[in-house]
């Protein structure tokens, strides 16, 4: 496992630097590796927190999207979790959870916590205490379903 520097900050507070580094790596596994081509600018960052993970090069390898509650959900979300290709098979999508798990526990306390996830992450969101509250659905092409956290495994 690399070591990891994590930074939290909300949309106002990010430098040109890490916005370049989130679109990047946003753009690198959702739109090129998944072929899914979509509007990932979808107005959601301005009103979310941004948890961002960098190597030792200073290269964005992880990185999650906490959306306020209101905006895509009444509780508050998570979204674009996303871990590099170069660092994966490392665990580092285990720790990019349970860090911004704690984030979300730190700042909001212990709320419940609703995701679209892509099916094939089920069991991945299960580890957490997520539970399917939906039938599949499909979003931008690929097969979606509602995922529900009511309380924070600790």
């Amino acid at each position: 496992m690399h070591k990891i520097l994590w930074k939290y900050k909300q949309f106002s507070l990010l430098n040109t630097f890490e916005l370049y580094e989130i679109i990047r790596l946003r753009q690198e596994v959702f739109v090129v590796e998944q072929n899914c081509p979509y509007l990932d600018a979808d107005g959601k960052d301005l009103e979310s927190d941004h948890l961002m993970g960098f190597d030792y090069n200073s290269k964005l390898v992880a990185y999650a999207r906490i959306v306020h509650p209101g905006i895509s959900y009444n509780e508050i979300s998570l979204g674009r979790v996303v871990t590099a290709p170069s660092h994966r098979r490392q665990e580092l999508g285990i720790l990019l959870m349970q860090t911004t798990l704690e984030k979300i526990y730190n700042e909001y306390g212990d709320v419940p916590v609703r995701i679209s996830a892509q099916c094939y992450l089920e069991n991945f969101y299960q580890k957490f205490g997520f539970q399917v509250v939906s039938e599949p659905y499909m979003e931008d092409d690929i097969p979606h379903v509602e995922m529900f956290l009511e309380k924070m495994l600790r």
